[in-house]
């Protein structure tokens, strides 16, 4: 269920992978997307699995409705009185919160998992960073509202993603990607144009400031985790941080 998990103090942290669940066929069966075409009895179930292994309820596991776009959603309390875990969640690419006992979710199937959290406080927050995020500097508005709120010092984690030797794109967005994330730029491994997205986004979070580490392994290359860009028709894997107070 986890290629991942680290539990520090109150923060628990994990990345699934794609076995444990109860999907079928590609997306067999570990699946967190709602979106790809799966069975939606068998995402719910899926979702209240890894609920259960965090330790939370299935109403206090928070998703998202990832565009590939910029909005950061504040989740608070109110947000989180509906009981129904099928309820709609935000449109968004990174959430942020205070809120204990509330596990944020990001799913991906190629992009980066970006978890992060400042110690010592009570702030939380998860981003979906593709190359829109990147070039977007999602990672900036992340930050700069966990700052908002109170963190000082922030350390996040970069989950599997698809590596630079595997994401072939254009030579022009090569270049429009690399004017704001220069260590991005990259060439495959087939000498084409590429982007390594991790070494972007490392780029980013250390120029703000944060510490930040990343979890070395291509989605691509690993048939334990979802790819998109592999398979097409696939599931979501996800990252997740939870701030427990016992």
């Amino acid at each position: 269920m986890f290629a991942w998990q680290d539990v520090a103090g109150p923060i628990h942290r994990v990345v699934t992978d794609r076995h444990g669940g109860t999907s079928a066929s590609s997306f067999s069966s570990l699946n967190l997307g709602d979106h790809v075409g799966d069975d939606p009895t068998s995402v719910r179930a899926n979702r209240e699995l890894v609920a259960e292994r965090l330790g939370v309820a299935a109403e206090r596991i928070a998703f998202m409705r990832q565009v590939h776009g910029s909005r950061l959603v504040h989740l608070s309390a109110a947000d989180l009185r509906d009981e129904d875990p099928d309820r709609s969640y935000p449109q968004a690419d990174a959430l942020v919160t205070r809120e204990p006992e509330v596990a944020l979710v990001v799913m991906v199937a190629d992009c980066i998992p970006v978890l992060l959290h400042a110690p010592g406080t009570d702030v939380i927050a998860v981003a979906h960073v593709g190359r829109p995020g990147l070039a977007a500097c999602l990672l900036d508005t992340v930050v700069a509202a966990m700052r908002d709120l109170g963190a000082g010092p922030i350390e996040a984690v970069l989950g599997p993603s698809i590596c630079g030797p595997c994401y072939e794109v254009p030579d022009g967005m090569r270049r429009d990607v690399a004017a704001v994330a220069p260590e991005a730029f990259t060439t495959t491994s087939h000498g084409t144009p590429g982007l390594d997205l991790p070494a972007g986004a490392l780029g980013q979070l250390t120029r703000l400031g944060v510490r930040a580490e990343r979890l070395d392994a291509c989605t691509r290359e690993r048939a334990d985790l979802f790819s998109y860009r592999r398979d097409g028709v696939t599931g979501r894997f996800g990252g997740a941080i939870v701030r427990h107070t016992t």
